[in-house]
This record gives structure tokens, C-alpha cells and sequence, in this order.
């Protein structure tokens, strides 16, 4: 098949993005790692694993060859979760229409990248590794979605940032349909942060949640759970502008406060399920700490991005010396430093909204 739009990541995300995409009759190539998974798009037009009962458009065809994916596109998507993202990247830049600028590269992922310098934003990482061409054109593409409901078509709104106007107006096109609202940004820090740290907040709210819902905490409430979600986005605006975000209102958009609450609120989070099993099932009792733990993630059978998430933002608000209670305590969760219920009533303590 001769396309010129790939996704790089054939998970749920990458997916749902690709079948819009390919809605719109465009051919579409994406690549999965999983030979399974290619298989199964290919010869049953479904991924049966990542995103079951969706029926797949015919012009949405998948390799698992990532020169084949890469070469000669004219739109890249990048949906490769944060912890292999760069490992993805390094096997895909060889092709020519990269080596030579010809290729507009958008990223969906959400979450920090680990450096030798520390924890940094994605597409600042990606510019280290892609030629010169590629410097403050990259678009990132985030906002309150789930592969779920995208790919049944339920209203959902994006945003693309990019300090590239003009490429952040052509994915924008691309992208949009009268169910998938799209629109543009030059906050490209701002809306990467707002997509990293929400998915920390969120592994807190399903701690809360489960609190709440089991019984084991009578003081807590719904409206505990808005006082959450109002501490968290004070966070999550404080280490955006720390990290360089452009425009405040960013924290008040979709990008911001419209991903927080449906992160935290939706029954298809996986970062808010991780925080209800710490209650539910005391998942993280096989694991001695946070480093453990994003060792053996693959162990929990999902991929909570918040875990990683936790453990960059404790970093960041250490090198800024920033008062971040709620992230700050759930890394310390996380690391096996603090209970559930006394990282509940540290925060009784700790929160300071505005």
C-alpha cells in the first residue's frame, strides 16, 4: 500500500488515531511491534488486544518493518509510550524523507523522557536526535480523550501545539472531523506538561476513589475528590510555567483541565485503575520501590504512565524547589515511603489552593 500517513505505535491510541485518520479515506500504514497485532489488522481488519470491538476502515493497513513505516511520509505520527519512545525514534530517523526534512512528525505520547541531564519534555529530546530541520517544527497533539471513545466516534476535542503555526494548522486538517474537534496552540511546553502530570494526579484520585468507595475513609466525599482535582491542577499549571509554559490559559483549557478531569473521572483510565488496585488489590506489594516497580512494570499488566511521571516530577520539583504536595507525596507512595491513608492525610495537611 502507498501512503504517505504513518502512526509509529499500534497500541489503543495510536490506533484510534490512525482509523480517523483512514476514515477520512486516506490510506493509512501503521506499525506494531507485535506481529500479532499486525496480523490481526491486516487479516481481520481489528486489534483484537488494544482495542477490541472496533472495526478497523480498509485503508488502514500495519507493518511491523519501521524503515517501511517511516520512509517517504509526508505526516509521521509518533504513538509509542514515553518509556520506549526514544529507542522507537533512534530505528526510524535512517529513512531519507527524515534525513532530508521531507516528513511533518507529530507526537501523541504523553509522559517526561529520562535524559543524562534529567527528567525533559518530549519534543525538546526528539529535537536532540532529528536532523536541524526538525527544530521547533515538531507538533504535539493532546487534550481529554480516550482511545475508547475516539474510536466510536464520541465527540472529543484536541489540541496541536507547535511554535510551527503553519504545521500545527496542517495536522489540525488532518486530524479533524465533525466528532473530532481539533484545535491549534504555540504552548507546546505547557500542553506537554499539562499531558505528563495529570496522569500523577490521577493515580492519587483512584487511591481516593477507592478510599471513598470501599468504606475505609468515612471523611472523604465527592467534594474531597474536586478539592483534589482543583490541587492538582494548581500543580500541574506550577510546573508547567517552572519548565517555560507560554500562555496560563493553557492549564483552563482542554488541554489542561479538560484532560485532568477525564483522566481522573473516566472508567477507561489506566492511571486511575493503578491508584484503585494500590487499595483493591495491594498491587504495589511485590515491589520494594518505585525503581522496582518501573522495572517490572510490565508485571502489572497495563501500562500506567504515571508511575514514571511521579518519579520525574518529584525530580523537577526538587531541581525548582517547588511545593507540590499531591505529586510529590504520591511519588513517595510509590517509593514505599508512605502508606495510602497517611499520603491521604498528609495532603488534609499540605493543600494549598488558590
Amino acid at each position: 500500500m502507498s501512503s504517505q500517513i504513518a502512526v509509529i505505535g499500534a497500541g489503543a491510541w495510536g490506533t484510534a488515531i490512525a482509523k480517523v485518520i483512514a476514515e477520512k479515506d486516506k490510506d493509512v500504514l501503521i506499525w506494531s511491534y507485535e506481529t500479532s497485532v499486525r496480523d490481526d489488522i491486516n487479516n481481520n481488519g481489528r486489534n483484537s488486544r488494544y482495542l477490541p470491538d472496533v472495526e478497523l476502515p480498509k485503508t488502514l493497513k500495519a507493518t511491523s518493518d519501521i524503515e517501511e513505516a517511516s520512509e517517504g511520509k509526508q505526516f509521521l505520527i509518533f504513538a509509542i509510550p514515553s518509556l520506549f519512545l526514544l529507542d522507537t525514534l533512534k530505528k526510524a530517523i535512517s529513512v531519507d524523507s527524515i534525513r532530508e526534512g521531507k516528513t511533518i512528525i507529530a507526537v501523541i505520547t504523553k509522559g517526561f523522557l529520562p535524559t543524562e541531564t534529567g527528567p525533559r519534555l518530549i519534543l525538546e529530546t526528539m529535537e536532540d536526535y532529528l536532523p536541524g530541520f526538525f527544530r521547533q517544527s515538531l507538533v504535539y497533539i493532546s487534550g481529554p480523550s480516550h482511545a475508547e471513545e475516539v474510536s466510536r466516534g464520541k465527540i472529543t476535542a484536541l489540541i496541536a501545539a507547535s511554535e510551527n503555526p503553519k504545521n500545527s494548522i496542517r495536522f489540525r486538517d488532518l486530524l479533524k472531523n465533525p466528532r473530532l474537534l481539533v484545535y491549534s496552540s504555540l504552548d507546546v511546553r505547557g500542553v506537554q506538561v499539562a499531558a505528563a502530570a495529570k496522569n500523577v494526579i490521577a493515580i492519587a484520585f483512584g487511591i481516593l476513589d477507592a478510599l471513598k468507595t470501599l468504606g475505609k475513609a468515612d471523611m472523604f466525599g465527592d467534594g474531597t475528590e474536586s478539592v483534589l482535582l482543583a490541587a492538582g491542577l494548581n500543580e500541574i499549571q506550577t510546573i508547567g510555567m517552572a519548565l517555560g509554559a507560554t500562555h496560563p490559559e493553557t492549564f483552563t483549557s482542554i488541554s489542561g483541565i479538560g484532560d485532568l478531569d477525564v483522566t481522573c473521572r473516566s472508567i477507561y483510565g489506566r492511571n486511575r485503575r493503578f491508584g484503585k488496585e494500590i487499595i483493591e488489590k495491594n498491587i504495589l506489594n511485590p515491589f520494594k520501590d518505585i525503581d522496582d516497580l518501573l522495572s517490572r512494570i510490565g508485571e502489572i499488566g497495563y501500562l500506567p504512565e504515571g508511575v514514571a511521571a511521579a518519579k520525574y516530577v518529584h525530580i523537577i520539583a526538587e531541581k525548582h524547589k517547588l511545593k507540590m504536595p499531591v505529586s510529590v507525596g504520591l511519588y513517595k507512595l510509590l517509593n514505599r515511603e508512605l502508606e495510602p491513608m497517611e499520603f491521604c492525610k498528609n495532603l488534609l495537611a499540605d493543600w494549598d489552593i488558590k
